[in-house]
């Protein structure tokens, strides 16, 4: 089945999204859409499935125009769509997920799952998903719930399918899965409209490229093309992405992790016995599958784990068991893992989120008092200095994208006195002009004197920024290596094979 977009318009205020795309996705065929974040793509989508109405354009079904007013409507054309942040509802099973709004019911009104228990092991087994019907949603891994997603659209008859963002949350493992399935899907004839700002998924299962930039299009592309020359017209800039890294030359220990146990409420060891040092002037990143205990060590670091035993020194002062302040004025600065929830107040004004900090010490304020105009003025600096689009720093943090958002935590992180960095997968969900500034920065911090653990599930991201890498599986590092480690080697410790040879 054919898609055709002509001449789309959706305004915000006085922010236009969308500005008159128009696109056209062939029968059976793979077509990327690529763009920064904030580009437009999401908005367009939305569209196309019925959560947006346009200003102004049309959109055909095989060539036969048609009104999408909400997704019912996108599905009765055949439109399904996979949000990157998945529609499902934890404590449900896969199946009363995937009928909810087509319910069935037996005679006494009781819910009927027999017929969607049965589609949904037919369309598993067909495509390998490997999904039980059964299953509470809330106990599957990330990848296995996008499976979910999936089957739901192939349920209700979706021959074009969207798939907005799907492997930002992935780890390398399931996104070369998902990557596998999107050509078997192709191969069956379902048009995929795969919407990502990664390059190397692009050049692997693309038909074509349609290249959007501040809500236009500005090129097409086929998957033969560079990652230079996409990445060039995805900014509107040359894009370094070979980094130049000195040769590194540490100095002291700023970081030492002594025996450090974390367990959880009930007792389970999540993270066992690790000792790692960061030494001034050095990148040390943690590789490893996530769900290995990478979350729960980066947060004790901070002191947002309650239940840990061990020491964390911070340039020789241990800080475990105190307060979450005195790991940072010890000199932490942290990007969180997730900066929506963890990293930003989503309500509060670009300003205010520049000092969540450091707002009660001077120059900002003086116990109960703030002073606005030093909080401003300081902002607009540090919106100049880390590259943040925005209109106003009193604009709420919430209206940047997430590329911009990250940038305000990394202003924040790394504009006070700091001497370890902990970075926590810092260009998740990121296009690859942020990512460029996001590594470049790290590169300038290590540089610069300060120690910095990075914790990333990208190992091309690990191999372009580590000095020493530590691999994590089961809770435990169970080597750390060069980073002049092979790739396949590094592949095997991530599962779990200690006799690798670097």
């Amino acid at each position: 089945m054919s898609v055709e977009l002509r001449a789309i318009t959706k305004t915000f205020g006085a922010l236009v999204a969308n500005d008159a795309i128009s696109l056209r996705v062939e029968d059976g065929e793979i077509h990327a859409i690529l763009g920064e974040n904030g580009a437009g793509k999401s908005t367009l989508m939305n569209i196309l499935y019925g959560l947006l109405q346009p200003d102004s354009g049309e959109i055909s079904v095989d060539n036969k125009s048609v009104t999408i007013n909400a997704p019912s409507d996108a599905l009765a054309v055949g439109i399904g769509m996979v949000h990157q942040h998945f529609m499902l509802i934890p404590v449900f099973t896969v199946a009363e997920n995937i009928v909810l709004g087509h319910e069935k019911t037996k005679s006494l009104g009781t819910l009927d799952l027999s017929q969607a228990r049965a589609e949904i092991a037919r369309i598993s087994k067909e495509f390998n998903f490997d999904v039980d019907p059964d299953a509470v949603v809330e106990t599957l891994p990330v990848g296995i719930q996008q499976r979910v997603e999936v089957i739901r659209a192939l349920m209700y008859n979706a021959k074009v399918l969207i798939l907005d963002e799907p492997t930002a949350v992935l780890t390398p493992q399931e996104t070369d899965e998902l990557l596998t399935v999107m050509k078997r899907l192709k191969s069956q004839g379902t048009s995929i409209i795969f919407i990502t700002h990664k390059l190397r998924e692009v050049q692997a299962v693309a038909d074509r490229i349609t290249i959007i930039r501040r809500g236009k299009v500005v090129g097409t592309a086929l998957p033969s093309a560079t990652q230079e020359e996409l990445a060039t017209q995805m900014v509107g800039r040359p894009v370094v992405l070979a980094l130049n890294k000195k040769h590194p030359a540490p100095g002291r220990s700023l970081l030492a992790i002594k025996d450090l146990t974390v367990t959880d409420n009930r007792g389970v060891e999540l993270v066992k016995n690790i000792n790692l040092e960061v030494r001034a002037g050095e990148i040390v990143a943690v590789a490893g599958v996530q769900g290995n205990g990478q979350t729960e060590l980066a947060r004790a670091i901070l002191n947002l784990e309650p239940h840990c035993r061990g020491e964390i020194q911070i340039d020789g002062e241990n800080i475990l068991g105190r307060s979450v302040s005195d790991a940072i004025h010890s000199g932490v600065a942290f990007v969180p893992e997730s900066r929506e929830l963890d990293g930003l107040i989503s309500s509060f004004s670009i300003s205010e989120n520049l000092i969540l900090d450091v707002f009660d010490k001077e120059p900002y304020g003086k116990k109960l008092a703030m002073f606005p105009s030093v909080v401003r003025s300081e902002a607009e600096k540090r919106i100049q200095e880390f590259d943040i689009r925005t209109q106003s720093v009193t604009d709420p943090v919430s209206s940047l994208s997430g590329g911009n958002k990250q940038k305000v935590v990394l202003a924040r992180e790394l504009s006070r006195p700091v001497k370890v960095v902990v970075a926590s997968q810092p260009t998740r969900g990121l296009d690859v002009g942020s990512i460029e500034f996001v590594h470049e920065r790290m590169i300038a911090e290590r540089d610069a004197g300060r120690g910095v653990l990075l914790f990333s599930t990208e190992l091309d991201e690990v191999f372009a920024l580590a000095d020493r890498i530590a691999v994590m599986y089961k809770g435990e590092i169970i080597d750390i290596v060069p980073a002049t480690i092979s790739r396949s080697d590094l592949g095997l410790l991530m599962a779990g094979v200690k006799q690798v040879k670097a």
